[in-house]
């Protein structure tokens, strides 16, 4: 091999690897240049508190189509656990926590039900939660009388527009922001570092030192930006501490226990996943309860963000979070796709929601340019795939 080839060679493959952040940041650059408020403390900090219960079940979401399954019935589910919430604590004056217990309980039942009929009785998750999606958002209206309610008691409204601040002081900025930024960075260097060595024990391809540091850097100083800027606003998002702790959860799940290799082994192969002793029935149930268990936790963050349940609450919300996993490099067919890519592709799909509003885009612009990146990120994976040899 050429010089030339073996600098390519790994640039290129770490390019492939890293191209949906490489999106991103053009993406982002492209808004700023275009309306210098689109970097501002304060907008960042409105992304982060109106996108995230995207990103919540852009994470349920990823798992279920890595089984090679669908859920098209999330948004229903977050406006029905909304509205139970909604009717507990607005109407009948239970106890704020008590009315999230209640909403989370319906997220459970409702993935179980959908989960029964996929993994025992053999329907499609298409078709059954393509049902759900009807079932649910009619029961939200039911529960609500076809009618909004809000406000929701001061504690649960701060679930979603709350923030830690001043904890550790700071002059113009928060420190306790910076330091949790600080400390997610060098988790983060560790973690990386440690699968580095882990694909070099199994004699596994990686990128060079260089690219592997340059790319630590960039990361890390951008994350450190992010997290100065939202010290100078109004601090740390309760909303996004929550969504630490799912990422840290769910990172574990997917990469260290046997339920989360499961879920792996049977989106890219059921029938030899079953042949290995995997019970696939169960691991397709579970997926399911969990999807619901997160629909929930989105259905209590967004109803908490809007200060009210509406019967009309999670319209679309399912195509923003499908399209997020694909967008970050799920794969059609199952067995493929990463939390952080999800993680990603949420991203994006937020910022490009965010970009096109400052610039006063109309919804159906929104709509236009979100399925266009949408089909171009399906494309660009059969493209990767035909060229693997893959079908």
């Amino acid at each position: 091999m050429s010089l030339k080839e073996r600098i390519r060679t790994p640039f290129r493959n770490s390019l492939q690897q890293s191209g949906i952040l490489v999106a991103l940041i053009v993406i982002v650059i492209f808004f700023a240049l275009l309306n210098p408020n689109f970097l501002s403390a304060g907008n960042l900090t409105n992304i982060v508190l109106q996108y995230s219960y995207i990103l919540i079940l852009a994470i349920g979401m990823l798992l279920v189509i890595v089984l090679g399954q669908i859920d098209l019935s999330v948004g229903s589910v977050v406006a029905l656990t909304g509205a139970v919430a909604g009717v507990l604590a607005i109407k009948n004056g239970v106890p704020w926590w008590l009315a999230i217990l209640a909403a989370l309980a319906v997220g459970l039942a409702v993935g179980a039900f959908q989960g029964f009929w996929v993994a025992f009785v053999g329907i499609p998750g298409f078709i059954v939660t393509l049902a759900g999606m009807l079932l649910f958002r009619g029961m939200t209206y039911q529960v609500l009388d076809n009618v909004s309610l809000s406000p929701f008691p001061n504690e649960y409204y701060t679930i979603a527009n709350g923030f830690l601040n001043g904890l550790l002081g700071g002059d113009g900025y928060d420190v306790f922001t910076i330091i949790i930024f600080a400390i997610a960075v060098v988790g983060y260097a560790v973690s990386q570092f440690r699968a580095r060595l882990r694909r070099i024990e199994n004699k596994q391809h990686v990128e060079s030192v260089g690219l592997f540091v340059a790319k630590i850097v960039v990361i890390g100083a951008v994350v450190m930006w992010f997290g100065y800027k939202l010290s100078t606003s109004r601090g740390l998002p309760f909303i996004l501490i929550l969504l630490g702790v799912l990422i840290l959860i769910y990172q574990v799940v997917t990469q260290k226990t046997a339920f989360g290799r499961s879920i792996y082994a049977i989106g890219g192969n059921k029938e030899a996943a079953r042949l290995s002793g995997i019970n696939v029935r169960s691991v397709t149930f579970l997926t399911y309860v969990n999807m619901g268990l997160l629909c929930a936790i989105a259905g209590v963050a967004f109803s908490a963000r809007m200060n009210g349940a509406q019967p009309g609450a999670g319209n679309m919300f399912e195509l923003d979070a499908i399209a997020a996993c694909f967008i970050g490099g799920a794969s059609t067919t199952g067995g493929t796709g990463r939390i952080a890519g999800a993680l990603i592709g949420g991203l994006i799909m937020a910022i490009l929601s965010n970009g096109m509003q400052l610039m006063g885009a109309d919804t159906s612009t929104q709509q236009i340019v979100k399925g266009l990146v949408l089909l171009l990120a399906v494309a660009f994976d059969v493209f990767n795939r035909r060229r693997a040899g893959l079908r």
